[in-house]
């Protein structure tokens, strides 16, 4: 499992954690490039799925919105290709 962070800037969906950032258009763009950016940095060789977690930080919410939700939203998405490809 990888857990990221993750933000709207406006423009952009953005999911980060401390060794990859990846963004995207729309929340496909963004899985996309999530996946791809684990396959850059990943030497395993395995296969497995992969789970990842993204929580909305609520700090790009507007402070008096915040009250009437207490998240935007969350994802859990599931990786079938993350991983390195064998050669």
């Amino acid at each position: 499992m990888i857990e990221f962070r993750l933000i709207h800037d406006g423009s952009f969906w953005i999911a980060e954690n401390d060794s990859i950032t990846a963004k995207g258009k729309s929340l496909e763009e963004l899985d996309r490039d999530i996946e791809t950016m684990i396959r850059q940095n990943n030497n395993s060789e395995d296969h497995e799925p992969l789970t990842v977690i993204m929580t909305f930080d609520n700090v790009v919410i507007p402070e008096w919105i915040r009250q009437y939700s207490n998240h935007y939203f969350n994802r859990k998405v599931l990786l079938f290709s993350c991983k390195k490809k064998l050669v």
